[in-house]
Order: C-alpha cells, then structure tokens, then sequence
C-alpha cells in the first residue's frame, strides 16, 4: 500500500447535489477497492489559472489515501470517463 494525494477539479456548472454526489462516488470507488481515505480536503469553488472547456472557475477537492497499485489504477480509469471531472492528478506521497 502507498500514499498518494489525489487533486481533482469539477465542472461549476453541476448542481451541488449532483458534485456531493459524485464526490461520493469518486471516494466510494476507493474504499471499494480496499483504499484507505485519510483526509479528505474540499477547497471550494476556485478561479482556473487558464480557461479550461470555457470554465473561468473549478470546484476543488484534494484527497490523501492510502491504496494499492490496482486500486490506483482503477480509480484514474473511473475518473477519467466522469464528465463532470475536468482535470486531475494523482502524486505518491513520498513524506
């Protein structure tokens, strides 16, 4: 198992309801998939550096976890086809 910190951005334009729910989603497929979430870090609605699917502004949210190789490899494949997730980065944790 390895320390990782994952940071995606979600769309403004969803409903709160709907990125409550897919923040859900995202973690829930984690912890599926025997990952340990250690803290979770919602910044909030944040203004892009650059324009990005002509979205001036993103929803922040940086998770530390704790998961296997597959288990990371499965959640960049299931992030990856939700629409609503407009980038993201997945970094081992090396502290």
């Amino acid at each position: 198992m390895r320390k990782y910190e994952i940071m995606y951005i979600i769309r403004p334009t969803i409903s709160e309801e709907e990125r409550k729910a897919l923040i859900e989603s995202l973690h829930g497929t984690l912890t599926g998939l025997n990952a340990e979430i250690r803290k979770v870090d919602e910044w909030g609605m944040r203004d892009l550096a650059y324009e990005i699917d002509h979205n001036r502004k993103g929803y922040y949210v940086v998770v530390d976890v704790t998961a296997s190789e597959e288990a990371r490899a499965e959640f960049d494949r299931i992030i990856r086809l939700k629409e609503d997730v407009m980038r993201y980065i997945i970094i081992k944790d090396v502290r």
